[in-house]
C-alpha cells in the first residue's frame, strides 16, 4: 500500500519545503480562476433556458442581463480586492465575518462556501462530461461513470501537491482562454460580414405584453439569477491568498483583476454570439458547442474546441480543490471541524480536505445523475450569500477605521453588498422549488454541526485539563490489579507474567475451560511454574469465552471500587499474514468491549514467532 501511495502521489516532502510551494501569478490564475473562467461555457445557456419560458422572442434580453452581470462582477471584484489586502491570511468571507461580525455569521459564510465548493466540483465535472457527450453522443450512457473517474483523477493530482498540480492545470486553462478568444474573434468576424441574423430588439417587442406582467419580470429576474452562475469561483482567490508568492496580497489582487477582465470579456462575447447566431438551448447539445459548430463547422477545430472546453470544465473543479481544503483547515483550526482537516499531508497539502471534497462531490454526481441543469439551481445561493456577508464585514471594518481613503471604498463595497444581497434573495425565490431549498436547509444544519463539534472540543479540553491538586493526587503511585487471560502455560504467558511482576504484586491469571476435567491438568502445570500467582478457572458449559470473562472482570471492577485494573493480553505474532487465519481472535474482541470501561487499562504483550 505504501508503494502504491508513493506511485500515485509521490514521496513525502519536508515541512521546510512549504515556503517553496508558493504559486506565481500565472499559475495561480489557472488554479484559482479556472472555475470562474469555465463558467462562460454554461452561464449564457442558463440565461437562455429560463428565457425560453417566455419564448425565443425575449432572447434578446440575454444581452442586457449579461451587461448587468458584468457590472456586478466589477463591483464584487473591487470589494474582494479590499478583502485580499485586509486579510492576507486567507479565508475570505469566513475570516472577515469571524473578525468583524459574529461567530454564527462567519459559520454561515463558511458553510455557504463549503457547499459552494462541493457543488463547483459536481457542476464543473458534469458540465465537462456534457461537453464531451455533445461531441460524442454515444458516451451518454456512461456519463456518471466518466464523471466519477474524473473526480478521482483530480483528487489524485491534487494530493501530489499544489505546485505540481498547478503546472498540470495551467496549460489547459490558457489553451481554453485562447480558444474562446479565437471563437469570439472568428464569430465576431462572421457577424460583421454576414450581419446579425439571430435575436434582435424588434422581435422582443412581440413579447412586450409578457414583460409588462409580474410573471414576465419574475422570469427576467430568474434569468439574471441563473446567469450569475458566471460569478461562481470569484471569491476563491481571497480564500487562497497564502498560496501566492510574496508579496502575496499584491499578487493575489493583480490575479483577481486579470481573472475578472478575462471572465467579463469571454462571458459577454459568448452571449453576443449566441444572440447574433440565434442559438437556442437543445437537449444533449450545449449552447457553446452550437456556437463552436457555427463558427468552425464540423472541422477538426470544432472537435478540438469541444475537447478543450471539456478539459477546462473538468479542471474548473480544481478551484475547489485549492479553496475547500484551505477554508476547511481554517475552520478546523477554530475547532468547528475535525482537527484532522487542519493537518497537512505528505505532500504539504491538506489531504483530508481534498479527500472529503472528492467524496461529497461524487455523492452529488450520483444522486443527480450528472445532470448540470439539476445541480446549477443549487449553485448560486451559497456564492452570493458569502459575497454579501464578506462585504458586510468589510464595510463594518472600514467604518471603524474611518481613514481618509475609506469613503469611496465603503461606498463601493456597500453597493456590492446591497446588489449581491438582492441577487441572493432573487436566487432563493426564483430557484426555491428547483432545489435551492436544499441549500437553504443545508446551511443551518451545517452550522449546527459546527457548533456540535466545537462543543465536543470544548468539553474535551475541560476534561483533559490538569490542575495542580489533581496532578498531586495522580502522582501518588497506586499499584494496579493485574489480570492475565490465558489458555494454557506457554512462553507467551511467561513473558506476560514477567512483565506483570514489574508493575504489581496483585496478579491473577484467568482461564475459561469447556470441560471440567481440564481444570486439574491446568492447575498441576500452573502450580509447577507459578505457585505464588493466583489462577482463576471458570467452567463455561456453553463453550463461550467472552461472556464469562467479562462477568469476572465486572465483578473484580466492583470489588476494587475505582482502583486501577490492568488487563494484560498475551498474544503471539505470526510470521506470515495468512497464519493469522489459523488462530482465533478472541483477544481482539475482548479488547473491543473492555476499551469502553472507565478504570481498566488494556495492554497487549506481543510474542513474535520465528516462523
Amino acid at each position: 500500500m505504501a508503494s502504491i501511495k508513493r506511485l500515485l502521489i509521490g514521496s513525502p516532502m519536508e515541512t521546510k519545503r512549504l515556503k517553496h510551494e508558493k504559486l506565481p501569478k500565472w499559475k495561480a490564475l489557472a488554479v484559482f480562476s479556472s472555475d470562474a473562467l469555465s463558467s462562460v461555457a454554461y452561464a449564457t445557456e442558463e440565461i437562455l433556458l429560463v428565457l425560453m419560458l417566455l419564448g425565443t422572442g425575449v432572447f434578446f434580453f440575454s444581452l442586457p442581463i449579461a451587461l448587468a452581470i458584468l457590472v456586478l462582477l466589477v463591483v464584487v471584484t473591487l470589494s474582494y480586492r479590499q478583502i485580499i489586502y485586509a486579510f492576507p491570511s486567507g479565508g475570505g468571507a469566513y475570516v472577515v465575518a469571524r473578525d468583524h461580525l459574529s461567530t454564527t455569521t462567519s459559520l454561515v459564510a463558511g458553510a455557504a462556501l463549503m457547499i459552494d465548493y462541493v457543488l463547483t466540483v459536481a457542476v464543473s465535472i458534469s458540465s465537462g462530461v456534457a461537453a464531451l457527450t455533445s461531441a460524442f453522443p454515444s458516451l451518454l450512457p456512461w456519463k456518471v461513470d466518466i464523471a466519477i473517474a474524473l473526480v478521482l483523477l483530480l483528487m489524485t493530482l491534487n494530493l501530489r501537491g499544489i505546485t505540481e498540480s498547478a503546472t498540470v492545470f495551467a496549460y489547459p486553462t490558457y489553451l481554453f482562454i485562447i480558444s474562446v478568444l479565437v471563437l469570439i474573434g472568428a464569430g465576431g468576424w462572421q457577424l460583421w460580414h454576414e450581419g446579425w441574423h439571430g435575436f434582435n430588439y424588434r422581435e422582443h417587442a412581440t413579447a412586450s405584453h409578457f414583460l409588462s406582467s409580474g410573471y414576465g419580470m419574475f422570469i427576467l429576474l430568474r434569468a439574471f439569477a441563473s446567469g450569475c452562475s458566471a460569478m461562481t469561483g470569484v471569491e476563491a482567490i481571497s480564500n487562497g491568498v497564502p498560496s501566492f508568492k510574496p508579496d502575496s496580497s499584491k499578487n493575489a489582487a493583480i490575479t483577481m483583476g486579470w481573472m475578472s477582465f478575462l471572465l467579463g470579456t469571454m462571458f459577454l462575447g459568448i452571449t453576443v454570439l449566441a444572440a447574433g447566431f440565434g442559438v437556442t438551448p437543445l437537449e444533449h447539445k450545449t449552447v457553446i458547442s452550437q456556437i463552436g459548430q457555427h463558427v468552425f463547422g464540423n472541422s477538426i477545430f470544432f472537435y478540438l474546441f469541444q475537447m478543450v472546453t471539456m478539459l477546462i470544465l473538468v479542471l474548473a473543479a480544481n478551484t475547489s480543490f485549492a479553496g475547500f481544503p484551505q477554508l476547511a483547515s481554517i475552520i478546523a483550526h477554530d475547532r468547528f471541524l475535525p482537527r484532522s482537516l487542519s493537518a497537512r499531508g505528505d505532500r504539504l497539502v491538506f489531504s483530508n480536505g481534498i479527500i472529503l471534497l472528492s467524496v461529497l462531490a461524487m455523492i452529488l454526481i450520483v444522486v443527480f445523475h450528472g445532470e448540470t441543469h439539476s445541480l446549477i439551481p443549487l449553485y448560486a445561493v451559497g456564492v452570493f450569500l458569502s459575497f454579501t456577508i464578506g462585504q458586510f464585514g468589510m464595510v463594518k471594518k472600514l467604518w471603524k477605521e474611518k481613514n481618509g481613503r475609506s469613503a469611496v471604498t465603503i461606498a463601493t463595497i456597500t453597493t456590492g453588498m446591497v446588489v449581491t444581497g438582492l441577487v441572493t434573495i432573487i436566487t432563493v425565490i426564483a430557484k426555491f422549488t428547483q432545489g435551492a431549498w436544499l441549500v437553504i436547509i443545508s446551511i443551518p444544519l451545517l452550522v449546527v454541526l459546527f457548533y456540535k463539534i466545537r462543543a465536543h472540543y470544548d468539553k474535551l479540553g475541560e476534561q483533559l485539563r490538569l490542575d495542580e491538586q489533581e496532578w498531586k493526587r495522580r502522582e501518588k503511585i497506586v499499584e494496579p490489579k493485574v489480570i492475565i487471560p490465558i489458555s494454557g502455560v506457554s512462553k507467551v504467558v511467561a513473558q506476560s507474567i514477567q512483565y506483570a511482576r514489574s508493575i504489581s504484586h496483585d496478579i491473577t491469571a484467568i482461564s475459561i475451560i469447556f470441560h471440567e476435567d481440564e481444570e486439574r491438568k491446568l492447575r498441576e502445570k500452573w502450580e509447577k511454574f507459578y505457585p505464588d500467582i493466583e489462577l482463576k478457572v471458570i467452567y463455561s458449559p456453553y463453550r463461550t469465552i467472552l461472556s464469562p470473562m467479562l462477568d469476572y472482570i465486572n465483578e473484580i471492577e466492583k470489588q476494587t471500587k475505582g482502583a486501577p485494573i490492568t488487563i494484560l493480553m498475551p498474544q503471539f505474532i505470526v510470521k506470515k499474514w495468512w497464519h493469522t487465519l489459523l488462530h482465533n481472535q478472541t483477544a481482539i474482541v475482548l479488547r473491543f468491549f473492555l476499551i469502553l470501561k472507565k478504570d481498566i487499562v488494556i495492554a497487549t504483550l506481543p510474542y513474535h514467532l520465528k516462523e
